[in-house]
């Protein structure tokens, strides 16, 4: 139990605002823009990385959503340091995908990220978060940027909480996300979400990219290979899911920084 009390102080700190940094260390292919969340009566910060190929052609490119925006692009903003998404994909030839880094909610957070309540620490308001996005703000990201709509170039990706919501988005809306990044999913705060895909008809077409520590929980591994063997049950190709266990990865921005790219690669070839 006290790797779990360790576990959830560190996804409480999520929601913390990061101190002692000033200095911005985003790309200049990152912009930010404020979108009105009904469904969660707030207003949203939205992060956006265009490629680099963006404004000197006529493409429509694959899009990726991703948790926590804080954490993704700028050290200035995040808790424990930067996924540094914008210098990976700067750094690669030809970077193919909008990559929406939307912001957590601060003491929202676990509320926004969670399917499902937990008797201990509630939650449980996942529904509205993806109704936001699936319905306020995709639609404005579609209509701003050229984006290839259809759910097999769509991506929703994210760690702890938000692994645990980027595999219930698909499982749940799979017209909508039809791959998700699942990085050190907490599917220790609800066992209601195994019951979820065994109850469920999970689509052939589904794509999902799991990865764990094995130093992050008691837990952590042995869900994630719960959860694997379930959807291999439901018909899930091989070919379709990777189940990555980093020896001595333990749950921390380091771990999903130094993996990210790997995971970028594999989702956006379709």
């Amino acid at each position: 139990m006290k790797f779990r009390h360790l576990l959830f102080t560190f996804i409480l700190s999520f929601g913390c605002t990061a101190l002692g940094h000033t200095q911005s260390t985003a790309s200049a292919q990152v912009s930010t823009f404020s979108i009105e969340a009904p469904q969660l009566q707030t207003i949203k910060t939205i992060w956006v990385y265009l490629p680099k190929t963006y404004s000197d052609s006529t493409n429509s490119y694959p899009v990726f959503y991703m948790h926590d925006a804080q954490n993704l692009f700028d050290t200035a903003s995040s808790f424990a340091g930067e996924w540094q998404i914008d210098e990976y994909l700067d750094s690669i030839a030809e970077s193919h995908s909008i990559i929406i880094g939307i912001e957590h909610g601060n003491d929202q957070r676990m509320h926004e990220l969670t399917p499902y309540s937990n008797e201990k620490y509630g939650g449980g308001n996942a529904d509205a978060y993806l109704d936001f996005i699936i319905k306020t703000l995709k639609p404005h990201i579609d209509t701003t940027y050229r984006t290839l709509k259809d759910s097999k170039y769509t991506t929703i990706f994210g760690s702890s909480l938000g692994g645990l919501l980027s595999f219930y988005a698909v499982i749940k809306h799979p017209e909508t996300f039809n791959n998700a990044g699942v990085f050190s999913p907490s599917f220790w705060f609800s066992k209601d979400i195994f019951d979820l895909v065994s109850g469920s008809h999970v689509s052939a077409d589904s794509r999902f990219y799991f990865l764990a520590g094995s130093q992050e929980s008691e837990t952590m591994v042995p869900d994630q290979q719960k959860m694997v063997a379930l959807l291999l049950k439901k018909g899930v190709s091989r070919d379709q899911l990777q189940n990555i266990i980093i020896e001595g990865g333990q749950h921390n921005e380091a771990l999903w920084r130094e993996n990210s790219p790997k995971a970028y690669q594999w989702l956006h070839k379709n």
